[in-house]
């Protein structure tokens, strides 16, 4: 098996990536981060995610996917969605679950929540963390573990990335998505 892992979120000023219901409010929503996250979809291999995680785009329901969950044991293919695998990794692993969706390599695309990025965080060879800098989701869902406590950029820094060039994505909203990498050494 040979894959590249890319995760993906859009994040408040305050490093939330949803409400306290867990819900991603249309105050995070804007057209070219939505075009963003979409082409990379699209180019992807597999799509992981948790429970309250979809993208909800023209192309979700093509797209292969793992769903984590802690409500079955055995993978199965996801009565509602058939490109879907459920997965709970307390009872399989990751490869296995790939094998299940019949995936054997190409990219990985992570879109949370929290949990399902924290399991992928020293996986990641690239993390597009995307910044809504003039939105405040107080008492929000945090993008990773331990974020407030933290910021985004402190847990990611602590698991070997570093940020690459921003790229605008919304000008009228200063939205910006930055690649943070694996910081590799040279033998």
């Amino acid at each position: 098996m040979s894959f590249r892992f890319e995760g993906y979120v859009i994040i408040s000023a305050d490093g939330m990536l949803a409400d306290p219901m867990h819900v991603m409010p249309d105050s995070l929503k804007f057209e070219g981060d939505k075009l963003f996250f979409e082409q990379a979809l699209d180019r992807a291999a597999l799509v992981v995610h948790g429970r309250h995680s979809h993208e909800q785009q023209a192309n979700s329901a093509k797209r292969k996917r793992l769903v984590l969950t802690r409500k079955i044991k055995a993978l199965t293919v996801d009565p509602e969605m058939p490109n879907a695998t459920l997965w709970n990794p307390d009872h399989a692993g990751f490869k296995e679950a790939c094998a299940f969706a019949d995936v054997a390599c190409g990219t990985v695309a992570i879109i949370g929540g929290p949990v399902v990025f924290d399991m992928f965080m020293d996986r990641y060879d690239t993390f597009w963390l995307s910044e809504a800098p003039h939105v405040q989701l107080p008492d929000g869902e945090g993008c990773f573990v331990g974020v407030p406590e933290r910021t985004p950029h402190d847990v990611l820094a602590s698991h070997g990335m570093k940020p690459g060039a921003p790229y605008l994505l919304d000008a009228a909203h200063d939205v910006t998505v930055t690649p943070w990498r694996r910081a590799y050494t040279s033998p």
